[in-house]
């Protein structure tokens, strides 16, 4: 199971410091961003060459276990 250790990366040096897919210089909000809007993944992995299938996959996994470890049961 991938982590957000694995995925993503901040670093102060690039693009100061702002979340991108490990090994690129592309924000991780790109690719919410591109979601949000109605494109599909494909069309995000199109305009991002530099970030593989599996990461973007990977991403919205960790972002999918974020969201619902800290979701309270409903009653």
């Amino acid at each position: 199971m991938p982590t957000l250790e694995t995925v993503v990366r901040c670093d102060p040096d690039v693009l100061g410091g702002t979340p991108v897919f490990a090994g690129t210089r592309v924000p991780v909000k790109n690719l919410l961003d591109y979601l949000a809007a109605g494109d599909s993944l494909e069309r995000f992995l199109d305009d991002f060459p530099s970030v593989t299938r599996e990461q973007a996959v990977a991403a919205l996994e960790v972002a999918k276990d974020l969201l619902t470890s800290r979701a309270t049961p409903a009653r």
